[in-house]
């Protein structure tokens, strides 16, 4: 059995992140985790009402599925790590960031800190 968890950070790059982690599970069984970490505010999926934002993610989710996880935390590793642990996550899906400096640093502290425990995926941009 296979428990993905599929970080996202933009709306418009969730939808085939959501889609790849529910194939992830065809046929192997599990759940799969959505889950958003901010800093501060829900706004950063790029969407500019809060409200919106929170129904486009349990939407997409649900189609899937899946269910939606929003974290506030300043520790985006840790945050998603503790996630892991909870949920007995075996695959972390996230996707390449354009901005590759500050994105691959969570990725490689992500990997490191999930050895042994998640495989961490990461989609092409």
């Amino acid at each position: 059995m296979r428990n993905v968890m599929v970080c996202v950070t933009q709306q418009r790059t969730c939808d085939r992140l959501i889609k790849f982690g529910h194939e992830l599970l065809t046929d192997q069984g599990g759940e799969l985790h959505v889950v958003h970490v901010t800093g501060a505010r829900l706004n950063s999926l790029g969407i500019d009402n809060t409200e919106a934002a929170m129904d486009y993610l349990h939407a997409k989710a649900r189609s899937y599925g899946g269910i939606v996880t929003i974290v506030e935390s300043e520790d985006v590793v840790d945050a998603l790590v503790e996630l892991v642990n909870e949920h007995k996550i075996t695959h972390i899906v996230l996707g390449e960031s354009r901005e590759a400096t500050g994105r691959n640093r969570v990725i490689e502290n992500l990997r490191g800190k999930t050895i042994g425990i998640a495989d961490v995926i990461v989609l092409p941009a």
